[in-house]
């Protein structure tokens, strides 16, 4: 089981973080064209499925899969969107989501006041304390599978 990347979107489809851990292949294109992709896909991801679904239901859509990995979406009430590529054998990550945002960005992003909401994350408290918490996952390789 491993970690590949995480994106976070602020409400208007701006990629305020991204951190690889264990991503084998690159896009091809660069990385503004790929943060608008991923919003892209999330985006319209969101509006299928709350058009196509039997039932109404509130949370959305929080993972789906490939071929060869799964994508985990998390989205919080202030339209903050947490996006993680994982492998395809880990399981729901829905608490491990919210936990980077109440307890990682909200502590040393929300609360930093060097650090503008709608700019790019530049704090690294925030990303030190991240990357520890990812690689403490019991779901983190160090290989891929």
């Amino acid at each position: 089981m491993t970690i590949y990347n995480l994106y976070i979107f602020d409400r208007n489809g701006v990629c305020l973080y991204y951190q690889e851990w264990m991503r084998e292949k690159q896009p091809g294109m660069s990385q503004d064209e790929e943060f608008k992709l991923m919003y892209g896909m999330i985006f319209s991801i969101k509006s299928f499925v709350s058009r196509m679904a039997p039932v109404d239901f509130k949370d959305g859509f929080s993972s789906f899969c490939t071929s060869s990995y799964k994508l985990h979406f998390h989205e919080t009430a202030s339209g903050l969107k947490f996006v993680m590529n994982t492998s395809l054998n880990v399981s729901s990550i829905r608490d491990e989501l919210q936990h980077i945002y109440s307890a990682l960005f909200v502590e040393y992003v929300v609360r930093n006041p060097l650090c503008k909401l709608s700019q790019p994350i530049n704090s690294q408290l925030f990303k030190t304390k991240l990357d520890s918490y990812i690689r403490g996952l019991p779901f983190f390789s160090a290989k891929v599978n």
